[in-house]
């Protein structure tokens, strides 16, 4: 990854472009840009192919990179490494961190920012071949990436339908603590949590999760991980997708009302499986 890094940073210094430059010309974020050229993360071919268009490479040279490429993708990782990469997501990390506008839109489970440590502990453990240490390290650190909801300047912005609330893990109990950090959360000056009801119909069939950073990059989630987009015409589409969810939601008074009908259906139902002895 370093090699195939320090050959295309030489080759865009070589040719007097700044990363800014080559991310536009190809079609990418700019932290794409330096990530690639760092060793932190490894291009798709499209990506390299974009960027190799970019930099104006020859057939030898885009040989050269490509064959660099397939080098990174056949060599063997250590299951640890493995475990972490899948659950821990230190690329998605630096984008969400480094965002000032996150906007997340979820269909069956919670925005990770919005997780408590119990949920997050049940989401990681449902990852294939997670292992505890891996879990706790992946819990520690969506917990850590939390802290950017009360920071000054940022802005996040939730959109969830009905149904996440009543996809639950665990017990009600864990549910119970949920909606209360969601209760709490949605207080922030700093957030704007909005939630579709079930009665609303949806404007276009969710298929799965996924997180805007900024207008440069879209998280998208999957049963194995997170996978960073940066692909500018595709996070477009995803804006436009995020805003006709959120054209649907509920905010503020609304919002509060239904988490608040959640938390006394949850308490029923706890009731309902653990009675109280006479």
């Amino acid at each position: 990854m370093k090699a195939l890094g320090a050959r295309l940073r030489g080759l865009r210094v070589g040719a007097g472009l700044t990363g800014a430059v080559v991310a536009q010309r190809a079609g990418v974020g700019q932290p794409t840009v330096s990530k690639v050229e760092t060793g932190r993360m490894v291009p798709s071919v499209e990506v390299l192919g974009r960027l190799s268009s970019a930099l104006g490479l020859d057939e030898s040279m885009e040989r050269e990179v490509r064959d660099l490429l397939a080098a990174v993708e056949a060599a063997p990782s250590t299951p640890e490494a493995s475990e972490d990469e899948s659950l821990l997501g230190a690329v998605v990390d630096d984008a969400v961190r480094s965002a000032r506008l996150v906007r997340s839109f979820q269909c069956v489970v919670l925005p990770a920012m919005l997780q408590s440590a119990e949920y997050a502990r049940h989401v990681f453990e449902s990852a294939p071949h997670a292992t505890p240490e891996a879990v706790g390290r992946a819990v520690a650190a969506r917990i850590d990436r939390q802290s950017v909801l009360y920071e000054p300047g940022r802005e996040s912005v939730f959109v969830l339908t009905e149904g996440v609330l009543r996809t639950w893990p665990g017990s009600p109990a864990l549910m119970l603590a949920q909606l209360d950090r969601l209760l709490a959360v949605e207080s922030l000056s700093t957030v704007r949590l909005g939630v579709i009801p079930w009665r609303h119909a949806v404007p276009v069939m969710p298929r799965h999760g996924f997180t805007l950073c900024d207008q440069r990059s879209v998280v998208v989630e999957t049963f194995r991980n997170e996978r960073l987009v940066d692909d500018l015409a595709e996070v477009a589409a995803y804006e436009e997708t995020f805003s006709r969810f959120g054209e649907a939601a509920v905010y503020g008074s609304e919002a509060r009302e239904l988490l608040l009908r959640m938390m006394k259906e949850f308490q029923e139902l706890s009731h309902s499986i653990h009675p109280i002895e006479e």
